[in-house]
């Protein structure tokens, strides 16, 4: 393999590299070679030595609370169809029109020092530089969400992370959270399943999730759920073929995305949109804006836009890849978005969580500046750019600031949502019997629960298999029968095992979305 691929450095020539200039300390000064060393140095005086002792101690930002671990890449949006009918979003109309994109791929729950190749939710998010200002979508690698109630965030975000006192992750904890919040147990079962560990970022789809309502240029509203397939096929991968990764490449999904681009392989996702019309709302049987349930067969139509293609590696992951800041509220005119109210909590809490990490300024950050941007707002921890230069700080004013525009399309009535939130399980019930139906895949989703029941107390498996039941019985009975199967392997101990080559296994792509 090509060490400049490996390794991720500038190849040079002569293969070994050339100087790229004198050293200097961060003010300019130009370092004189004595300066290097602190062998009879005078610490104090040593500009260059204080310049690497103090960045090494501030050199960190706060990492992310979810999605820490992650790495991403450049590339662009190409229009494939033509879908003026439905939105009037410039970056989707123009059928060969390309927009430059970044995308970043996670894991949901691990910190920034964790492995992939697990069974956790992964997420594409995905950066728009359109002429309208920035899209951003973030994207999960299931097609349902874990609640609907925007209350539920911390919990189920701390439940599911290391516990305050041990420090380690808590099955206890977990399946206790399950079963006293029975809404979030859909997307469990997804993750369980044979859909739960993807066989690196290029081979995965990806769903923003929430239901968007869109626009045309006549004012007509739609609402449709985005999909990001994989042209590379899905595949998905066992406990023990997972393991098996693991152990030889602990970073095989970063490093397989990463070695793929500088090839010159470059992977690609086509972007669906399934269909409601919003006069046909009020005629279905179930709640479209569910995050945490599917479209129902029939209700909907689809139809492609166009194609995310990945064809640039970062430079420096720092400056292009930790440095990225996303925000489901950052939509473009022709997609007013969704109008759930976990949407709504979400517009406010990740623009908190950005400027908590990354200043108020998050936005004028290279990776994160629009083509265009005009404000009114000043100062700040920088960076400030231009800081809008000697235009009036206040709107409205008499002088040259910025004004608003007109969008004669904007939707005249505001949608609100009236629904009673059933917490039931037939969500997960139609999962278990449309998704999970065949033998292979309901023994290896039931030993996959069993495995996380087994470290937890007896009395909050108790409550797990009691809730599965209700799920299905044939599903309660699999989990009840494998829970003495995981308790031996546990006392054997998984990494004594004797593990199978597995190839991973290739999924039919329609079926992610019915």
């Amino acid at each position: 393999m090509d060490i400049s691929i490996t390794l991720g450095f500038r190849a040079m020539e002569d293969g070994l590299g050339k100087p790229i200039g004198v050293l200097t300390t961060s003010a300019g000064k130009p370092v004189e070679v004595r300066e290097t060393v602190t062998l009879n140095t005078d610490f104090f005086n040593n500009q260059f030595f204080w310049d690497l002792q103090t960045a090494s101690e501030h050199e960190r930002i706060p990492e992310r609370s979810v999605h820490a671990r992650g790495t991403g890449a450049f590339g662009y949006f190409e229009v494939t169809n033509d879908v003026s009918k439905y939105t009037k979003a410039d970056v989707f109309n123009g059928i060969g029109k390309r927009t430059p994109v970044v995308v970043r791929f996670s894991y949901l729950v691990q910190n920034r020092g964790g492995l992939d190749i697990v069974r956790e939710t992964g997420a594409l998010t995905a950066k728009f530089y359109t002429n309208e200002g920035n899209l951003d979508f973030l994207a999960l690698s299931l097609p349902v969400f874990l609640y609907n109630s925007p209350h539920l965030f911390s919990p189920a975000a701390h439940a599911f992370k290391r516990n305050p006192k041990t420090h380690i992750v808590d099955s206890t904890a977990r399946l206790d959270a399950v079963t006293l919040t029975p809404e979030i147990l859909h997307q469990i079962l997804w993750l369980l399943s044979d859909f739960g560990i993807f066989y690196g970022y290029r081979k995965m789809n990806a769903f923003p999730i929430h239901a968007y309502e869109i626009v045309n240029k006549h004012g007509d509203s739609y609402y449709v759920r985005f999909n990001f397939m994989t042209e590379q096929g899905l595949e998905l991968l066992t406990d023990r073929a997972a393991m098996a990764f693991r152990a030889y490449d602990p970073d095989y999904a970063t490093r397989e995305l990463y070695d793929a681009i500088a090839a010159g392989n470059y992977p690609s996702w086509r972007l669906d949109m399934d269909i409601i019309p919003k006069s046909h709302i009020p005629k279905l049987n179930y709640n479209p804006f569910d995050m945490s349930a599917l479209w129902r067969n029939g209700t909907y139509h689809t139809v492609t836009i166009g194609r995310l293609v990945l064809d640039r590696n970062p430079e420096n992951n720092f400056k292009d890849v930790e440095q990225m800041a996303f925000n489901p509220g950052n939509l473009v005119p022709g997609i007013p978005g969704p109008v759930d109210d976990a949407f709504k909590v979400r517009r406010f809490s990740y623009r908190d969580a950005q400027t908590h990490r990354l200043g108020i300024n998050h936005n004028k950050i290279e990776r994160n500046h629009p083509k265009y941007r005009k404000t009114y707002n000043r100062d700040g921890l920088p960076p400030v750019l231009d800081n809008m230069k000697d235009a009036p700080n206040y709107y409205q004013n008499s002088f040259n600031g910025p004004v608003p525009y007109v969008d004669v399309a904007k939707p005249k009535e505001m949608a609100s949502l009236k629904f009673k939130q059933s917490i039931d399980l037939g969500e997960s019930s139609y999962f278990y019997n449309t998704f999970v139906n065949t033998e292979g895949k309901r023994n290896r989703m039931a030993l996959n629960i069993a495995n996380i029941a087994v470290n937890a107390i007896e009395e909050t498996q108790k409550k797990a298999l009691e809730l599965l039941y209700l799920v299905d019985r044939d599903l309660g009975s699999r989990v009840a029968a494998a829970l003495p199967i995981a308790e031996a392997q546990k006392l054997l101990g998984f990494p004594k095992l004797v593990l199978v080559e597995e190839n991973p296994r290739t999924y039919d792509l329609a079926p992610m979305c019915q």
